[in-house]
């Protein structure tokens, strides 16, 4: 049987429910790549969520930047680009490319599908991943996932969740 969320109603259970992933302490000494962000971040989007701040409008349009170990679109009409960094915390070189497994109705695009890092060049490197509605539906969340595989040991799994729709303050009903 599929796995239940706790709570009323009862529904099966989605990755906001159950999580992202599995914890696999072998693994987790050695990420390959992480999601790494100053925590200066994290307290001006805490800030900027309690009230209006100075500088606040213009960040609170850009919170899909946040860079987070996951993507969330909440409100996807038609398009929305969000951009990630990674930085490179394994092998000095290493190439990765990307695998998506796209949100159901919504088309993903990346530039670049591949990131390479050389011994004397950058450990960070910055992709835009691009979502795009195909459904006109005012709709619950969709899920995926982007990892990021360099063919042999790492695969690093962020997972993503879109939620379209079709007019703003429409409210969910269960």
């Amino acid at each position: 049987m599929p796995i239940q969320a706790e709570g009323v109603p009862r529904k099966v259970a989605d990755p906001f429910d159950f999580g992202g992933g599995h914890i696999e302490p072998d693994r987790a000494v050695d990420p390959g790549l992480v999601y790494d962000i100053d925590p200066k971040e994290y307290t001006r989007f805490f800030n900027c969520t309690l009230g209006p701040f100075d500088d606040c409008d213009s960040y609170m349009g850009q919170l899909y930047q946040l860079n987070l170990p996951s993507i969330a679109v909440p409100d996807l009409k038609d398009s929305v680009t969000v951009w990630r960094t990674v930085t490179n915390v394994g092998a000095a070189e290493a190439t990765y490319t990307a695998a998506v497994e796209a949100p159901a109705g919504v088309e993903v695009s990346l530039e670049p599908s591949t990131l390479t890092f050389s011994g004397g060049g950058s450990r960070s490197a910055a992709f835009k991943v691009t979502f795009r509605a195909m459904q006109r539906v005012q709709g619950g969340y969709t899920f995926g996932s982007l990892t990021w595989l360099d063919g042999s040991a790492h695969s690093v799994r962020i997972p993503v969740a879109v939620r379209t729709v079709i007019q703003d303050n429409v409210s969910d009903t269960c």
